[in-house]
């Protein structure tokens, strides 16, 4: 799969290792584990998906992970973006407002020796101010708009990585220069689920 990863275009070592390390195929339902190692996403329940992981590999690689960078995830899902960016050396905050997805997920990264610093079961939409500021914010769901709470959370010099749009999005890379300006990069169409506010 990292010979994939390489062919499309990933270059950041600490990225294709990570992704090298992880059994993807404990991250899906059992009926989906012989086809782990594709470059497909997957259902995982409560109508989400495991993203595909160049989509994973590509936005690791924009957010430039250092070691014990304080990174917020906006989406747990299935912990396999949470498992990669803990792979690589951040201090993971995840927030999933699906709480049967939550459950799941809270149960199988510890034993697979995973331990993000917050696992919470939330409103995407706000972040988590009370942990804030944060070195860099993913969001693994499609947003219609950039929430303004997680440009709050962000640190200066930080960076943003959210695909933005209704069907399909485009993924946007914001890095906040300082108090009031941010510096707006995009990078092409992605397919996600949709962000949904509230949590269920």
């Amino acid at each position: 799969m990292v010979t994939i990863l390489e062919k499309k275009g990933i270059t950041d070592r600490s990225v294709l290792e990570a992704i090298r390390k992880i059994p993807r195929h404990l991250f899906l339902n059992s009926g989906f584990e012989d086809f782990a190692y594709q470059d497909k996403p997957f259902p995982i329940g409560a109508g989400q998906t495991i993203s595909q992981p160049y989509t994973v590999a590509f936005q690791s690689e924009l957010l430039q992970v250092k070691k014990d960078d304080k990174v917020l995830e906006i989406g747990t899902g299935s912990g396999y973006q949470t498992a990669v960016l803990y792979t690589m050396g951040a201090k993971v905050y995840s927030v999933e407002r699906q709480n049967e997805l939550f459950k799941s997920t809270s149960l199988l990264l510890p034993k697979l020796g995973i331990r993000p610093k917050h696992l919470g079961f939330g409103d995407g939409y706000k972040g988590l101010p009370g942990y804030a500021p944060f070195d860099s914010i993913i969001v693994t769901a499609g947003a219609p708009f950039i929430p303004q709470p997680l440009m709050a959370q962000l640190k200066i010099g930080g960076r943003l990585v959210i695909p933005v749009g209704e069907n399909v999005q485009v993924m946007t890379l914001l890095i906040r220069k300082n108090e009031t300006q941010f510096e707006k990069h995009e990078f092409g169409d992605f397919r996600f689920v949709p962000l949904l506010e509230d949590k269920n």
